[in-house]
């Protein structure tokens, strides 16, 4: 990939929580901040969990998190909801999720999965800020594998702005991709886009307009060419998915790099940028 400029972006999901990455917070921001990778959030998977990505965060100036639980731990029950509204008053936490459904598993059960989406999204929409906007006006990560035709309807039938959901991990095809910018989200892209046989993925970005796009690791899972099948894959393996991603778009650098800057800031309400910049 060669030598990348700086600055890049942040890791805009991935799990500093998992044992992974135990202890080591301090030496992944500091790798991650050698290639240009300027911060992180850490994305929460249940009540338990999110309790330590908001101590993580609070712990560090470049890293913030989110408040949800996961739908591949919906029956990691019973869920404190208290505590995921806690979390997400929070000034370090920028957005509830992840949360949404997965069919690629046969558990948890879909009824499992499709009561605690229910539950969640009807616990967001009732939690008002100050100044009354709905979830605390911060934005919510999707978690959509293999359901898009399941989820779509459902968030449709919410009281949110289309415009404040992203889908995380994309790893639909190009027509998937296509229902979810109809709907009006945002798409973010793992290391996944840069294998080889991610076709339907690449197409995809491709398609994506530029004021929707993100990048992230989702780490410690799904590890970018040329590291893929490394475990765990790492916050600073953001830089080679953006690098990809601007290649592959036919973007120069310069100008995708800020564009996920921007992107970033307007969505999740934070500066991409280290301090200084």
């Amino acid at each position: 990939m060669g030598f990348i400029p700086l600055p890049i972006v942040i890791d805009t999901h991935c799990h500093l929580t998992f044992p992974d990455f135990a202890d080591n917070t301090e030496r992944e921001l500091a790798e991650a901040a050698k290639h240009g990778v300027t911060g992180c959030i850490t994305i929460s998977t249940t009540s338990v969990d999110c309790l330590s990505a908001l101590a993580i965060a609070k712990s560090h100036d470049r890293v913030w998190c989110s408040s949800g639980v996961h739908p591949s731990y919906s029956d990691h029950g019973p869920h404190d909801w208290s505590i995921i509204r806690m979390v997400a008053r929070d000034p370090k936490c920028v957005a509830w999720g992840e949360l949404g459904l997965d069919n690629h598993y046969d558990k948890p059960l879909r009824e499992v999965q499709d009561a605690v989406l229910a539950e969640q999204l009807s616990v967001i929409e009732n939690e008002k800020s100050e100044s009354g906007e709905t979830g605390l006006g911060k934005p919510i990560v999707i978690h959509c594998r293999e359901a898009f035709d399941d989820l779509l309807p459902i968030l449709k039938d919410t009281v949110f702005d289309p415009a404040r959901f992203v889908f995380h991990c994309f790893t639909g095809s190009a027509n998937d991709a296509k229902k979810i910018l109809d709907f009006g989200a945002w798409i973010s892209f793992t290391g996944v886009v840069t294998y080889k046989n991610a076709k339907d993925v690449q197409a995809a970005a491709k398609l994506v307009p530029s004021d929707r796009i993100m990048v992230e690791t989702d780490a410690p899972f799904l590890a970018p060419m040329p590291r893929r099948g490394e475990r765990p894959c790492r916050p600073w393996m953001t830089s080679l998915t953006a690098k990809f991603l601007a290649e592959l778009r036919g973007t120069d650098w310069e100008e995708f790099h800020h564009t996920l800057n921007d992107n970033t800031q307007r969505f999740f309400g934070i500066n991409a940028h280290g301090a200084g910049e």
